[in-house]
């Protein structure tokens, strides 16, 4: 596996350059890698309309992800889930009504930019049981049953799997479905790039979905905003010549070499160690796990690299919640991905070591200790997905003037860009939809007090 990225910023380093091109620090070292950070210079390439070292290397990345093509991304999945959509919207007929994609309902809010930008309806599919925002577990048969009455297709079916909590989907139902019904599976894979390196691959690719994004850099030894964008074999030439337009239309013409290089240079790690490593990790990680539930903690079952607790403060005094938790384990030295009111969510790779676990199990032994992270039955039902009425367009309600208001005021509005952070980035309320009374608690629980609606006339 050769790292022609990473070959040619070296000898480039190597020859000491004077540089006369971008960027401004001209490889003077303030931060440590200034050196490693070029543009497009002669000979390095160009993402867009790449034809040498990031072509090649773009090349052995779909070799070892066995996709039909695979393309780099420097703005993580978020560029790709847009550029996914761009794909599918490119095959839609000329005289057919407005195209639309079925999309699972906790989709991360790029979707929601993306779709706004390319003027594309989305028809939310539901979970018949709805016990978290982050979580849409969707039944493959109401997916049919969507398809069957539909008189004009989707451009595609959109879901997230694995989702934020961890949680993974039938896949291979799904994409069966859509192929039943001639339509696209599109996934939003940001969590599980690994999935294809185990010993019983689960990478959507290896289920059946025509298009994925990965952000390498959530679980791979990857720099920040390293991604993949992947089409199946399938597709064979179907997109050709498409892919890096899509990619350009909501990407920077400056993307990062840094990142470039370490995607680059993982290719090596996924052909080399990945497979052995992930063994050892997943090993440890539920061996762990196996303490934790001895300990009392609750865990959901999740993909292999993520361990994800169901706290919610009982009534008993002195209770926790995830939040809490959080924190107490920040205090410690111990940084969690994500933890709100129910669930704290750790995100686990090859890169941590035996130390790592050792000091996350005293940690969390000491907080059980304390006798202060108590477990309840799920009873809430503010964090719960909720249907609302759609009364414009997205692309409507997020470029039509907008104003910003207190959420507690909010009833009756209409939602102009969801107000939401990151993570988990999965917006309550869509553009354009409606603001219901019973939203306002969802607002407080997840700690939202400002609202941007759409302006009234």
């Amino acid at each position: 596996m050769n790292t022609p990225i990473v070959d040619f910023i070296t000898a480039y380093r190597e020859n000491n350059p004077v540089r006369f091109h971008m960027p401004g620090h001209k490889g003077r070292k303030q931060l440590g890698p200034e050196d490693w950070d070029i543009t497009e210079i002669y000979g390095a390439d160009s993402l867009y309309e790449a034809e040498g070292i990031i072509a090649q290397s773009e090349k052995n990345a779909s070799l070892l992800f066995n996709s039909g093509a695979t393309f780099y991304s420097t703005e993580g999945s978020s560029q790709c889930i847009k550029a996914m959509l761009y794909l599918m919207m490119s095959k839609q007929k000329r005289g057919t009504e407005r195209p639309y994609l079925i999309a699972a309902r906790n989709a991360h809010k790029s979707l929601i930019h993306g779709a706004a930008l390319l003027d594309l309806d989305i028809l939310w599919w539901y979970p018949k049981e709805r016990t978290s925002l982050c979580s849409a577990l969707v039944d493959p048969e109401d997916l049919e049953d969507l398809l069957r009455t539909r008189k004009e297709m989707p451009i595609g079916v959109y879901v997230t799997c694995p989702d934020y909590l961890g949680n993974l989907l039938p896949l291979s139902e799904i994409a069966e479905i859509c192929h039943k019904y001639e339509t696209y599976l599109a996934v939003d894979n940001a969590h599980g790039a690994y999935l294809h390196f185990l010993n019983n691959p689960c990478h959507p690719l290896d289920l059946g979905a025509d298009f994925c994004c990965d952000s390498a850099h959530k679980t791979l030894p990857v720099l920040t905003g390293g991604a993949y964008l992947h089409l199946h074999k399938s597709l064979g030439k179907e997109f050709l010549g498409k892919e890096k337009t899509a990619l350009s239309f909501f990407g920077s013409t400056s993307p990062s070499y840094l990142t470039l290089a370490s995607l680059d240079l993982c290719n090596v790690y996924l052909q080399s160690r990945c497979k052995e490593e992930l063994q050892e990790t997943i090993k440890r990680v539920e061996e762990l796990k196996e303490k934790l539930r001895k300990q009392g903690w609750t865990l959901e079952d999740t993909e292999p690299l993520k361990i994800t607790f169901r706290i919610n403060p009982a009534k008993e005094e002195n209770a926790m919640d995830g939040i809490q938790v959080r924190e107490e384990l920040e205090k410690q030295g111990i940084y969690p991905e994500y933890g709100d009111l129910d669930y704290l969510v750790l995100m686990i790779t090859t890169e941590n070591t035996k130390e790592d676990f050792h000091q996350l199990e005293q940690a969390l032994k000491k907080i059980r200790k304390e006798g202060r992270a108590k477990v309840k039955e799920n009873s809430g039902t503010y964090w719960k997905i909720q249907e609302h009425e759609q009364v414009l367009t997205l692309r409507e309600a997020a470029f039509l003037p907008n104003e910003e208001i207190s959420a507690e005021c909010s009833v009756g509005r209409i939602c102009a860009i969801p107000t939401v952070s990151c993570p988990p980035a999965i917006p309550i309320v869509v553009s354009g939809e409606r603001i219901r009374k019973e939203d306002i608690a969802t607002f407080a629980y997840y700690g939202i007090k400002k609202i941007c609606v759409v302006k009234e006339e």
